[in-house]
């Protein structure tokens, strides 16, 4: 009578429960776009402190590092925590700074440059079209045959810029304006995750604690492990990328000075830099490297990208799996599509996030099919415990 009694009562439980997730998911989707406008005016709140969380991850683990090492050689122990702030912030940021101050100058002069090429280009096949001699040659009937007006093309090409320089302005306005907000929002969220990293072992200890006391304990638990395992495999995915970096910005550097390639210290500090986000960083600095050197020689960019391709086959099938995907150990697969869906919601910071995120829950799902494993194949079959009750 008891156990029917319980029996009764969890399976009325059970029915409440789905009958309630039912009825949540029917007025969700029945109202999603509100849902998704509440949670994008949320999130646009708590941007500062979700951008400061995400800073606060990525300077711990030059900083953890920073510290470990002051405390093995200096004895300030109270000091140890803000002088490993202070050096790791000025690791992350001068290694940023230097790479834009090097390259933005020159990639404008290169694009300027570039343009003028055209320009003086244009002027040179028009001029052609009036020389008889060299209309004579194959090369005129060449010219001739293709029928362009080079002059009346140069004209509309100034024309379309004169005309659309009003939007150029009013875009660089807009732009202007969006960084200047963005500017502040990174400011208040870097304050904010100079607080997290002074103190998160205090922080860890009370969203500890505050999870075990108003969750239940199996759900805390739960959440507790999960958060444990995306930090350590962001840790792991930060330290490896920067590593991964720097051995790719290495040796495209040596090769460069190799192949006698110009801004070889400067297209290799790009490519570093620009590594760091997973898969398509490298080809935006093969971009702007190309560009730059085809301002010098056309035949050494040419030389560039190919050396570069090359690279990025051995870096991608030999030293990327084994300083990378060994931390992480998630396939190259899921390393794409977690790239693709970050960018399409986070732009370049999605890509960095994309990764870890992706590798972290491949791993909880790893687990998990794991534990499941194990209590399937331990758990007794119906004719095992048929004969057990034969027994």
């Amino acid at each position: 009578m008891f156990d029917s009694t319980e029996k009764r009562k969890e399976v009325g439980k059970w029915l409440i429960g789905i009958i309630t997730c039912c009825i949540l998911i029917y007025l969700g989707m029945r109202h999603i776009s509100n849902i998704a406008d509440a949670i994008m005016f949320l999130a646009g709140l708590a941007k500062p402190m979700l951008i400061g969380t995400v800073l606060a991850l990525i300077l711990n683990v030059p900083m953890s590092a920073i510290e470990g090492w002051l405390r093995r050689k200096v004895k300030l122990k109270r000091a140890t925590r803000p002088l490993a702030i202070v050096l790791a912030l000025i690791l992350v940021l001068g290694i940023f700074v230097g790479v834009a101050v090097l390259v933005i100058p020159e990639l404008i002069n290169a694009v300027t440059l570039i343009v003028q090429i055209i320009g003086q280009g244009l002027d040179q096949l028009a001029s052609m079209e009036n020389d008889a001699a060299i209309m004579s040659s194959p090369l005129g009937k060449y010219l001739a045959g293709i029928d362009i007006d080079w002059l009346a093309l140069k004209t509309e090409l100034e024309e379309f810029i004169r005309t659309h320089s009003d939007s150029f302005v009013n875009q660089a306005v807009d732009a202007t304006s969006s960084v200047a907000g963005g500017i502040v929002s990174l400011f208040i969220g870097f304050i904010f995750s100079i607080y997290i990293l002074s103190g998160k072992e205090k922080l860890k200890r009370q969203v500890c604690r505050l999870t075990r006391v108003w969750l239940p304990q199996k759900l805390g638990g739960v959440l507790i492990h999960v958060c444990g395992v995306c930090s350590k495999t962001f840790r792991l995915f930060i330290a490896g990328q920067a590593t991964e970096a720097i051995i790719l910005g290495t040796l495209c550097m040596i090769g460069m000075a190799i192949l006698r390639i110009p801004y070889a210290p400067m297209i290799g500090a790009l490519i570093g830099v620009t590594a760091l986000i997973p898969i398509v960083g490298a080809f935006f600095g093969t971009i702007v490297g190309a560009i730059m050197i085809l301002t010098v020689n056309p035949f050494k960019a040419f030389v560039f990208i190919v050396f570069l391709l090359v690279l990025q086959q051995v870096e991608g099938n030999m030293i990327y799996p084994k300083v990378v995907g060994s931390k992480i150990n998630l396939p190259a697969m899921w390393v794409l599509a977690a790239v693709t869906v970050g960018g399409n919601l986070g732009g370049p910071l999605g890509m960095l996030l994309g990764v870890p995120a992706a590798s972290a829950a491949y791993a909880l799902l790893r687990e998990a099919t794991q534990k499941r494993e194990n209590r399937i194949t331990t758990a007794p079959t119906r004719s095992d415990t048929q004969e057990q009750r034969q027994i």
